[in-house]
């Protein structure tokens, strides 16, 4: 069986990454006054940032339509049996129920959806490692198994440097955007049942970043072989400063950097920061 695997666009997965793993795309996009873009295709992540920072209005997001998704799937069907398609949380999108809804209507290719229940590059961990194992042969149960087993292992924790996208972007409750305006908090947030949920609250954003990456020593020191990715809104430069400060302690552990694309953008915000691991 000849197996395709696709990613929605929230995957952050860099094109050269695409293009070495043979990871197809379906775009989700940004909708700002003057229109909507696709990301990764019609908007880069830091045109995003640079229009963001010129409106007044938040953008909204949009997931793609089945007509696109079917689109997508009958040309894999030209070419492949199968295709494997990893999802952010259907918690936050209805991207992953889409794709189960589009795979029933195509015929000739059978369609497997997988919620990451989460986004951005731990998604995209997924998507590479199922990419790796098709590459070499794998089945959709094989692979679909390594997946939920990667799941067991995941860990994200990031923050936000103003909850008010999240909050009107319905990613957060009220309450919980009212009581960090108030009290100048910075949450730890994370993903828990496939939702945008706090972890801790922590009034700043330095002594967040140090508790997130105590986190990260924790399991460190438990001796696992981890595969860490530290994630930034637009601020490159920290993300850069973070992992070479961990990377000094622990010279040996695979890390990378990604970042937080316009979809995700849009309810984070510019500064947000995040930092995720699986055991490998």
């Amino acid at each position: 069986m000849k197996i395709a695997v696709m990613s929605d666009s929230t995957a952050y997965i860099t094109p050269q990454e695409r293009e070495k793993y043979n990871i197809h795309m379906v775009p989700l996009s940004v909708n700002f006054q003057d229109g909507s873009y696709r990301e990764e295709l019609d908007i880069t992540t830091e045109e995003f940032y640079q229009k963001l920072s010129r409106v007044k209005e938040l953008p909204s997001t949009s997931q793609p339509s089945v007509g696109e998704v079917t689109k997508k799937l009958e040309e894999l069907a030209e070419d492949y049996d199968a295709v494997i398609s990893i999802h952010l949380s259907s918690g936050i999108s209805g991207t992953y129920q889409t794709m189960v809804s589009a795979g029933e209507m195509v015929e000739g290719i059978d369609v497997y959806a997988y919620d990451s229940e989460i986004s951005c590059m731990v998604q995209g961990f997924y998507a590479l490692e199922a990419a790796a194992m098709a590459r070499d042969g794998a089945s959709v149960e094989e692979i679909f198994t390594r997946m939920d087993e990667m799941k067991k292992t995941v860990r994200a924790y990031f923050m936000v440097d103003d909850l008010t996208n999240l909050q009107r972007g319905g990613r957060l409750s009220n309450a919980q955007a009212i009581l960090g305006s108030l009290l100048q908090i910075k949450p730890i947030l994370h993903f828990e049942n496939k939702l945008i949920v706090p972890f801790e609250k922590i009034r700043t954003k330095k002594k967040a970043i140090s508790r997130i990456l105590g986190l990260l020593d924790e399991e460190v020191n438990k001796g696992k072989d981890l595969r860490i990715v530290f994630i930034h809104g637009n601020d490159q430069a920290y993300a850069e400063k973070l992992e070479a400060d961990f990377k000094a302690k622990h010279p040996n552990m695979e890390t990378s950097i990604s970042y937080f694309g316009p979809v995700i953008g849009t309810h984070l915000g510019q500064g947000a920061i995040g930092v995720a691991w699986y055991a490998k």
